[in-house]
């Protein structure tokens, strides 16, 4: 066990920059967790299963009045966040802590240190596994940008911090800290970096993305958007390429780079056979097992067991897959693959979109969310509309992140794709999960440009190309309306979803140009196909 060490923050006891070993040895004795048989550190966070994102404040002030898109964000007085960090300093004043220094980026032109203090040690675990790890030279003169502040026990006060409950995340930009309490969900760290990031970016003319990447040996890198249970994690570890990362990344003048140091994968009915690389790094001493439920006497993983939440997680560093970048750095994108788990079952397994098109879906963000990612939601996924795909994560007005990203694909003749991981031959509760061995095959085929020599057909209600064969894929499958037993019933419900489609896009119009608009879904389908 390491010595505590002089700190500037008044606790009985400060740990600074612990190992792994030596944080699942707290977590263990502290009884934060119990010991897989694999080796991984088995934890519960009931019940905070999922991210509390209406509980999520940033500090108005002078700085972020006009910068910060107040229609998708909480705001905090300054007076608020005063008395808060006030109550916060005092609270973990009787507590132990866990200090972690780390960084969030792989690009050092870039990257934001990261100071994490932690009231729990599997805490410090999974952001050490998440985040990038300086090394002892960097560690000697560690400076924080950012001070992240997590405790757990701790319980907000609504009528006087001006939250809307115990729980609370609040940002103070300005201030670079960051306060975290009542709730148990560790994800919560992690996109507490992704928002000051996704903030502070824009200004540098760097895209910050909620994305999954990887790279093929030739250095020709593909992003993977899509909000979590559409595929980012699974499509992008690849044996054949090189991982990148699974979550959050930047796009600069140098190419993509990787905010993180590890991976958090979803792991509800995970298997050896279809996801080998996830199955492997979470089955081993050093990763974290959220909510994943141990058989009893065994105590081997159960990733089947959806008793605690569907939203079951693996938090493990990048070099647990066998294939992971080194450098977590690569050229600028050849594809962009925007992913959504269509509950309606109408697109089809993968489209082609023009630049206009791709800033059109990047900021609608269809998809469905996944059963028990936030609090609140049921048992079945709901479809929705979360711009860029990550709004929760964007401070910034999306026209902001759209923009950019319209830039740097046209500068870099980027090709991009809208893949569907949802539903097919009908929707939720009647057709079924599309198969990921074609999603597969049709990504390699988009990622090796077998798709550009395909003959093509123009979908009639959003206008994109949608190839009409592929060797080796069921052609069926390609044209969606030909899936459902009930043609009529698919026309029905694909006008429904383009007039969502839409209705959303409608506070966009202001900030797009004409050819975004256009890309819009038809109001009526061709008679052809109605």
């Amino acid at each position: 066990m390491p010595a505590v060490t002089s700190s500037p923050y008044s606790a009985p006891q400060v740990s600074h920059n612990n190992s792994v070993a030596e944080l699942v040895e707290l977590a263990l004795k502290r009884g934060e967790g119990k010991l897989a048989s694999t080796g991984a550190l088995a934890v519960e966070t009931w019940p905070h299963t999922g991210r509390s994102a209406a509980d999520k404040f940033i500090v108005c002030d002078d700085e972020t009045e006009d910068t910060v898109w107040w229609d998708n964000t909480e705001a905090m007085t300054e007076a608020q966040f005063d008395r808060l960090y006030r109550d916060v300093q005092a609270f973990k004043a009787g507590k132990d802590l866990f200090v972690q220094d780390l960084y969030g980026g792989a690009d050092p032109n870039h990257r934001l240190s990261v100071r994490m203090v932690c009231e729990y040690a599997w805490h410090a675990l999974f952001i050490r596994q998440l985040l990038r790890r300086p090394d002892v030279a960097e560690l000697a003169n560690f400076a924080p940008d950012l001070t992240i502040i997590d405790l757990p026990s701790f319980r907000a006060a609504p009528d006087y911090h001006g939250t809307k409950g115990e729980r609370v995340i609040a940002c103070n930009f300005k201030k670079g800290i960051i306060l975290i309490g009542g709730t148990t969900y560790a994800g919560e760290m992690k996109k507490s970096v992704f928002t000051v990031l996704n903030y502070q970016l824009p200004g540098k003319d760097v895209m910050p993305m909620h994305c999954s990447a990887n790279v093929d040996d030739d250095d020709h890198s593909a992003v993977f958007f899509g909000l979590s249970g559409t595929g980012k994690t699974t499509l992008s570890a690849d044996a054949r390429r090189q991982l990148i990362g699974d979550d959050e990344h930047g796009w600069g003048a140098e190419g993509i780079f990787n905010f993180e140091g590890g991976c958090y994968a979803k792991t509800i009915r995970l298997s050896r056979q279809a996801e080998p690389e996830i199955w492997d790094a979470c089955n081993q001493f050093g990763a974290v097992l959220e909510n994943v439920v141990l058989t009893p006497g065994g105590q081997d993983p159960d990733f089947e067991d959806a008793r605690l939440t569907e939203n079951t997680r693996g938090a493990y560093p990048l070099d647990f897959i066998a294939n992971a970048s080194t450098t977590s750095r690569a050229g600028h994108p050849k594809n962009i693959i925007m992913l959504t788990a269509d509950a309606f079952g109408i697109l089809p397994p993968i489209a082609k979109l023009t630049p206009s098109q791709a800033m059109y879906h990047f900021l609608s963000g269809y998809t469905a969310k996944v059963a028990g990612t936030e609090r609140g939601m049921g048992n079945e996924p709901q479809a929705t509309f979360s711009t860029c795909f990550g709004a929760p994560f964007m401070p910034r007005h999306p026209s902001v992140y759209g923009n950019l990203l319209r830039d740097l694909i046209a500068k870099h003749n980027v090709d991009c794709w809208l893949v569907n991981t949802g539903w097919t031959g009908g929707k939720y509760g009647e057709g079924s999960r599309m198969p990921i061995a074609a999603t597969r095959a049709l990504l390699d085929a988009a990622l090796s440009g077998e798709l550009r020599d395909q003959a093509m057909r123009q979908d009639p209600l959003f206008g994109f190309e949608v190839p009409v064969s592929l060797p080796g894929i069921d052609s069926k499958i390609l044209d969606p309306r030909g899936t459902w037993s009930d043609p009529l019933a698919y026309d029905k419900l694909a006008a429904e979803l383009g007039q969502m489609f839409n209705d959303n896009f409608k506070k966009y119009e202001a900030h797009v140009d004409d050819d975004v608009i256009a890309a819009a879904p038809r109001q009526r389908l061709p008679q052809s196909a109605a």
